[in-house]
């Protein structure tokens, strides 16, 4: 992995060494989040050692930022040492701009157990057709509903990263036949098969559930379009990855046909959505507000530990993120 003049690797880690030896000096400063709760400070402070400040203009020296988003503060000179995203995706961070010197670490914890649990409770409660028993109750409706089995079933999930195969893990216990889709295919766990995105459009006409887990990256962003929404063929399409992957409107027109059976978007191009926002008003879709895989105080603290360990070391963190992959 070949270093530049800034000390950053080409593909935008910083050189661990270079920062071990200045988290190891004086005038390092430790800035979260105001949002972040005073037992997850006290935490923070402890494995530092540094006393914590919520005011990212607090002093000259080079801060280690823990939150969601990085203060406009810390975008300028040579502020930001080193970046710790409180959540898996890391696009609020990078936008509008990021430091390029500076590390950026992510929180994963135990997410891939929530979204992978909560991909399977709404792919269950649409084999027993749950939506259609709840309306049928609302409407005083007595009517015996077939339900169907997920054994044989086949799934196709686009990222095949720590959640990404989590929601495939959880599924093939179940018996479903799992495709994954990335940009570099190889074996991963939880697959029986990974392709390349190339090759998704002829993967999608036999799936029974699509389930998007990507980053928000320029690859990313609206490619659930016409042309893969309408390979589809009544699939049930789950996205727990990022709202800007999914083109609503492209959504909207595949479920009036009937190329995508059913939507559950966890999330959404534009969060909160207000309730005018027209997502509310898509056929056959459950929107869950961004809460597929909320991150806990413990996952913050356990990632970010094992992340200030390797870094104080000299090595480069396993949640460490490649700035110009996005991921």
């Amino acid at each position: 992995m070949g270093t530049e003049a800034n000390g950053s690797a080409a593909d935008g880690t910083p050189d661990p060494r270079r920062l071990a030896r200045v988290l190891a000096e004086d005038g390092v400063r430790l800035v979260v989040d105001p949002a972040l709760s005073d037992a997850l400070v006290r935490e923070l402070a402890a494995v530092t050692g540094l006393t914590p400040t919520r005011d990212p203009a607090s002093g000259p020296g080079p801060a280690v930022h823990v939150g969601p988003t990085l203060p406009a503060a810390l975008r300028e000179g040579d502020a930001l040492l080193w970046a710790h995203s409180t959540n898996a995706g890391v696009d609020a961070l990078l936008r509008p701009g990021w430091p390029p010197h500076a590390l950026l670490t992510r929180t994963v914890g135990r997410m891939g157990e929530r979204i992978a649990q909560y991909v399977l409770a709404w792919v269950l409660a649409d084999c027993q057709r749950i939506p259609d028993v709840l309306a049928d109750h609302r409407a005083r409706t007595w009517e015996r509903r077939q339900g169907e089995l997920l054994d044989g079933t086949h799934a196709v999930v686009f990222g095949t990263g720590a959640i990404g195969s989590a929601v495939a893990a959880a599924l093939q216990r179940l018996g479903v036949r799992t495709t994954g889709v990335a940009r570099t295919p190889r074996d991963t766990p939880g697959f029986d098969l990974v392709i390349a995105l190339a090759d998704a459009p002829a993967a999608l006409p036999g799936a029974r559930w699509v389930v998007n887990a990507l980053p928000l990256t320029p690859d990313t962003r609206a490619l659930f379009a016409a042309p893969l929404l309408t390979a589809m063929d009544g699939a049930t399409f789950v996205n727990v990855g990022r709202g800007e992957s999914v083109d609503l409107d492209a959504l909207r027109t595949a479920l009036t046909t009937g190329h995508v059976a059913r939507a559950v978007l966890d999330v959404l191009p534009t969060e909160p959505a207000p309730p005018h926002a027209p997502a509310w008003d898509l056929p056959r879709t459950v929107i869950t507000s961004h809460s597929a895989g909320v991150t806990t105080d413990t996952d913050i603290a356990t990632d970010f530990r094992a992340a200030w360990q390797q870094t104080t070391e000299g090595r480069l963190p396993n949640l460490a993120v490649r700035v110009g992959a996005g991921y």
